[in-house]
């Protein structure tokens, strides 16, 4: 990853090629950008969560930024691959996805957590109460996977599950996409699941803990579910977190002033980078595409044992 001071010049230095004329230029070309966000959770969260950095972008930028809150990932690579979302949140692997199948992309930054790591890990939940402690437990129940391009919710539990010797499609009787992280997390509330796919940043931040912050996990009997009602019974190595990115074939005047926004967004708007994490998160760490690199590695390893399949 690349130096934040190094980082922060090299957008200097570009930012002094934009001129006025210029600039003039992209905005005729670009009157409005999209940022398109994967649906990490249901739709209204995810607007919820993005719109604060929606109009901070408008502003530092200086034209308007619509927000896009795609159906599912693949729509996101689709998006960028057609030249409609001229700025995207990823999660790891759909970024690795979409540079591995021809999308001309940027990484920009990635958020660094309040433990000081910018990643996270893929780890599979049962219920506390539930009698499995283990992987080989589960063997012929019901998994809940997030969407064939999420990264903690599909490729790298099949990546490290392969790697500890269990084949997901053979030790599961069934596995179903949810759609979301919170959607994949409700599967195993309602007993539809026997154990779930997610992510987890650290003890106190995870998808589960801020379902429970938002009221969105309950009992029957209406009594709150917290992150001691689950337990962890695999936990990946660690993972990139995903990136911002932008389209390579932006104008560079445009690329310099958005990669500028985000590296001013934690002190320039805090209210903004806070929403993305719920306060969890202390910085953005400027990233490149070599970051990315062992994601892809992990893809194409999946790819490979689908096709024996």
């Amino acid at each position: 990853m690349l130096d934040r001071r190094t980082f922060a010049g090299a957008l200097a230095a570009l930012a002094l090629l934009a001129t006025p004329a210029s600039a003039q230029d992209w905005k005729a070309k670009f009157p409005e950008l999209t940022l398109g966000v994967i649906p990490a959770e249901n739709a209204s969260g995810t607007t919820d969560r993005y719109a604060p950095l929606t109009a901070y972008l408008a502003k530092a930028i200086g034209v308007p930024v619509k927000l896009r809150v795609a159906n599912d990932y693949a729509a996101v690579i689709e998006g960028q691959r057609a030249g409609n979302i001229q700025i995207a949140f990823y999660g790891p692997a759909s970024f690795a996805r979409a540079a591995m199948t021809g999308v001309k992309l940027e990484p920009i930054v990635n958020q660094k957590h309040n433990n000081g790591a910018s990643g996270y890990y893929s780890v599979i939940y049962v219920r506390a109460d539930s009698p499995y402690k283990s992987i080989a437990d589960l063997k012929g129940k019901n998994l809940a996977l997030v969407d064939p391009n999420s990264t903690s919710g599909n490729q790298a539990p099949r990546f490290f599950l392969n790697k500890a010797g269990y084949d997901v499609d053979k030790v599961f009787g069934k596995t179903v996409y949810a759609g979301s992280h919170e959607n994949a997390v409700l599967a195993l509330v309602q007993g539809t699941a026997d154990a779930a796919a997610n992510l987890w940043n650290s003890e106190t931040d995870t998808m589960v803990t801020r379902m429970a912050t938002k009221g969105m996990l309950k009992r029957p009997d209406g009594s709150a579910i917290g992150q001691s009602d689950f337990r962890v019974i695999f936990k990946s190595e660690f993972l990139p977190e995903g990136p911002f990115a932008m389209l390579a074939s932006l104008p560079d005047d445009l690329k310099a002033n958005i990669g500028k926004a985000f590296a001013d967004l934690p002190k320039a708007d805090k209210a903004a980078f806070d929403r993305l994490s719920d306060g969890k998160d202390l910085d953005l760490t400027p990233v490149t595409l070599k970051d990315y690199q062992p994601i892809m590695e992990m893809l194409k390893f999946n790819d490979e044992q689908r096709r024996k399949s």
